[in-house]
């Protein structure tokens, strides 16, 4: 653990000022990494309340879980700076970061967790906002040198892990209808390799998601972008549209985000991401289970999935 006098020597030099006054304490947000919630004043008198993401600091049953491949601690430090700070989209404003030390400081949002918000007004507000986000992103995706390529390699991992580790488990029955989207998985892999490309959060799920007000928001505020990827925007919707909302309650989502988008949404290309979504939950880890704010029956959704794609 860094002292209090090393991390105000680092915000110095990020900042360009003296800190006059430094509070730290550990933020209760859950994260993979450690998090620290710092109150700086500043010599002019400014007064910042910050976030220190450990981005270098992967808890320890988080690391013994996630899969190697993904793991990449600089990629959210490259992503807000490079990307998003300069976007302006209301994401949380990146200060700095030390890439040595693995720290990154950005702004401690005031914000409510989206899945904490019922009306559904809120959730299609949200969907506008993704619209626009991918929209503005698709041009800078050579910005994000170490994000996730969602590319043939990447995508024809999940079906294959899932099925693996349901036989590892023993789960004759998931294993058994997982091996049948598997080997009909060629088509849904070619309509996602044909989706246009824009830089993607890689885990909008809700809980991933701040909004400032409810039921009546003017920012939005993902945060937790360490799985930022180039790839098919709509894999942001389908984790938007996750979980236990009524058939009605998500085609009125995804068609805020097509209206936002400026065209029609193709219904198959939406489901073929939900089914990508539900088979890397499936193929994240043999000895894993989802926290409480993701815990969904992901076997029973690729299955719908795949039998809405007639697969």
């Amino acid at each position: 653990m860094s002292t209090d006098a090393e991390l105000r020597r680092t915000i110095e030099f990020i900042l360009s000022e003296r800190v006059t006054e430094l509070e730290r304490r550990p933020s209760e947000s859950r994260s993979s990494f450690e998090l620290d919630e710092l109150d700086v004043r500043l010599a002019g008198g400014r007064r910042l309340e910050l976030m220190l993401k450990y981005v270098g600091r992967l808890e320890p049953a988080v690391r013994a879980v996630k899969p190697a491949f993904l793991y990449d601690p600089l990629r959210e430090i490259e992503l807000y700076r490079d990307v998003l700070e300069p976007a302006g989209l209301g994401t949380p404003r990146f200060f700095g970061a030390d890439c040595e030390r693995g720290w990154l400081f950005i702004e401690r949002v005031q914000g409510v967790e989206l899945f904490q918000v019922g009306e559904r007004a809120t959730w299609e507000f949200v969907a506008r906002w993704l619209a626009g986000m991918h929209g503005q992103l698709a041009g800078d995706t050579a910005r994000a040198a170490r994000a996730v390529r969602y590319d043939r390699p990447y995508l024809e991992r999940w079906p294959r892990r899932a099925l693996a580790f349901a036989r590892e488990r023993g789960d004759k029955p998931a294993a058994n209808a997982i091996a049948q989207i598997a080997n009909a998985y060629g088509p849904v892999l070619e309509r996602l390799l044909a989706l246009s490309r824009t830089v993607v959060h890689g885990e909008f799920y809700a809980s991933n998601v701040l909004v400032d007000a409810s039921p009546d928001p003017r920012r939005v505020a993902p945060v937790d972008w360490e799985q930022a990827g180039v790839g098919p925007g709509l894999v942001d919707l389908a984790a938007l549209t996750a979980g236990r909302w009524s058939d009605a309650d998500r085609a009125a989502i995804a068609s805020a985000y097509a209206k936002a988008a400026g065209g029609d949404l193709t219904a198959d290309d939406l489901e073929a991401c939900r089914l990508h979504v539900a088979l890397q939950w499936l193929g994240w880890s043999s000895e894993w289970s989802p926290p409480r704010e993701h815990r969904h029956d992901w076997l029973a959704e690729a299955w719908r999935s795949a039998e809405t794609l007639g697969l």
